[in-house]
């Protein structure tokens, strides 16, 4: 089955499945002409992945499930083990994102709005230590904490960026 038709029955991009063909994690095979022809245990093997993309697992989280997946004497202790260290990451990052929300909930209280110029918002953010919040963190924590806020963020946006079949777009 050639990548377009693939891309259908996946719900994955074309873009993403060249993606995982180059990486290594899903291959189909070439045929005579140079297309990437795929078998029906590659295209199960790309649901899957879609599937633990969805819940968030990394690529190599994914790579590491494909591998239990195939393992027919695969320890369950492990697929528990690394899907445990994942929802771990994911209340970290529910964790981040709820002190971030509740940090720009501060700043939009705070913020008279209207057509005077002042603004407490901006106010907010030309202070690098934010004393308004009793913050007494490093430069190092806070831009540890401002990369982690911005991974969350980031996450969170390629996960809106997928349509509402789960495409990625």
């Amino acid at each position: 089955m050639k990548i377009g038709e693939v891309a259908k029955q996946t719900g994955l991009s074309v873009k993403s499945i060249r993606y995982y063909h180059d990486i290594g994690l899903v291959c189909g095979e070439r045929n005579e002409a140079g297309y990437r022809v795929y078998r029906h245990q590659d295209i199960e093997a790309l649901k899957f992945v879609h599937q633990c993309r969805d819940l968030g697992f990394s690529l190599e989280d994914c790579k590491s499930l494909l591998g239990l997946k195939g393992n027919e004497s695969r320890n369950a202790e492990d697929v528990k083990q690394l899907t445990r260290t994942h929802l771990a990451y994911v209340e970290e990052q529910i964790n981040k994102l709820q002190q971030l929300r509740a940090q720009l909930q501060h700043m939009v209280t705070q913020c008279q709005g209207g057509d005077q110029p002042h603004c407490a918002i901006i106010d907010s953010l030309s202070h690098e230590d934010n004393e308004s919040h009793g913050s007494h963190e490093t430069d190092e924590d806070k831009s540890h904490k401002n990369q982690s806020l911005h991974d969350a963020g980031s996450e969170c946006c390629r996960k809106a960026s997928r349509n509402s079949n789960g495409q990625e777009q």
